[in-house]
C-alpha cells in the first residue's frame, strides 16, 4: 500500500515538472515581449520628438529663406535705382556740356525770327507754338520718375497700375539701360494675376528684344514656374535645365537645379 502512494507521488511529480517548465518559458517571453514593446514605444517617442525638430528646422528655414529673399529683392531695386540715378545724372551732364560749348547761342535765344519769338503784345507770333493751358508746352516724366512709381505699384500689388507704367516707360524710353527691366517686370506683373501664359508671352519678348539683358536668368527660371502652373512640367524642366546649365552661378541658377533635382 505505502509503495503505491509512493509511486503515485512520484508519478504526480514527474507530471508536474514539464508544466512548471512551460509556465516558465511562457513568463520569459512575456518578459521579453513586455521589453520589447518597451522598446518600441521610446522609439516611437524619439521618432516623434525628431520629427517636431525637423518640422520646427523647416520653419526656420522658410522663414530665413523668405527674409534672404526680401533682402536681396530690396538690394536689386536699390541697384537698379542707383544705376537709373547715374544714367540720368550722365544724360544731364552730357546736355549741359553741349549747352556750354564755346559759340553756341544758349537754347532760349536760338530761336528764329517770327517763329515763336517773345512778342511786345502779348500774343503768340505768326507761324509760333501755340501755348498750353498752363503756360509750358507737355513733356514727359523722367526716366527715373516714371520706371519708380511702376516699381511701386508692383511692390504694393496694383499689377494693373504697374503694367500700364511699364508700358508707358517701354513707348517713351524704348532703349534705356532699364527698358528690358521693365519689361521683365511686365512679366511678374502678370504672373502675381495668375494669368500664367500672358507672363510667358511677356518673358519671351525680353528675350527676343533684350537677347543680352541681365534679367534673362530669373525670366527663364520663372518662365519655368508659369510653366509648371499651366500643368507642362516637361517644358518647365527644359527651362530649369537651361538656367542651370548656362547661367550655374546665379541665383536663378541654383534654384533651378533644385526643381532639377526635386521628384
Amino acid at each position: 500500500m505505502i509503495r503505491r502512494l509512493f509511486t503515485a507521488i512520484l508519478s504526480l511529480g514527474m507530471l508536474s515538472s514539464p508544466v512548471w517548465a512551460a509556465n516558465r518559458e511562457v513568463e520569459r517571453l512575456q518578459i521579453q515581449v513586455s521589453t520589447l514593446q518597451t522598446q518600441v514605444s521610446d522609439l516611437q517617442r524619439l521618432a516623434e520628438d525628431n520629427l517636431r525638430e525637423l518640422r520646427r528646422l523647416n520653419e526656420q528655414l522658410a522663414s530665413q529663406s523668405a527674409a534672404f529673399q526680401k533682402l536681396v529683392q530690396d538690394r536689386r531695386t536699390q541697384d537698379e535705382s542707383v544705376q537709373l540715378s547715374l544714367k540720368e545724372m550722365s544724360e544731364r551732364l552730357a546736355e549741359m556740356g553741349e549747352r556750354l560749348q564755346p559759340g553756341q547761342a544758349p537754347a532760349a535765344a536760338a530761336v528764329a525770327p517770327g517763329f515763336g519769338g517773345p512778342s511786345t503784345s502779348g500774343t503768340p507770333s505768326p507761324g509760333g507754338p501755340v501755348p498750353s493751358p498752363g503756360g509750358a508746352p507737355a513733356s514727359l516724366p523722367a526716366p527715373r520718375e516714371l520706371y519708380s512709381q511702376a516699381y511701386a505699384d508692383y511692390a504694393r500689388g496694383n499689377y494693373d497700375v504697374a503694367i500700364q507704367g511699364f508700358q508707358e516707360y517701354l513707348r517713351s524710353y524704348p532703349s534705356t539701360d532699364f527698358s528690358d527691366n521693365a519689361q521683365y517686370w511686365i512679366g511678374e506683373c502678370l504672373y502675381g494675376k495668375q494669368k500664367y501664359a500672358e507672363a510667358i508671352e511677356a518673358w519671351n519678348s525680353l528675350f527676343r528684344d533684350f537677347p543680352s539683358s541681365d534679367k534673362l536668368p530669373d525670366a527663364r527660371f520663372k518662365k519655368g514656374l508659369a510653366l509648371e502652373k499651366l500643368g507642362r512640367r516637361s517644358q518647365a524642366l527644359v527651362e530649369y535645365r537651361y538656367v542651370a546649365d548656362r547661367y550655374p552661378n546665379s541665383e536663378a541658377g541654383r534654384k533651378a537645379r533644385e526643381k532639377v533635382s526635386a521628384p
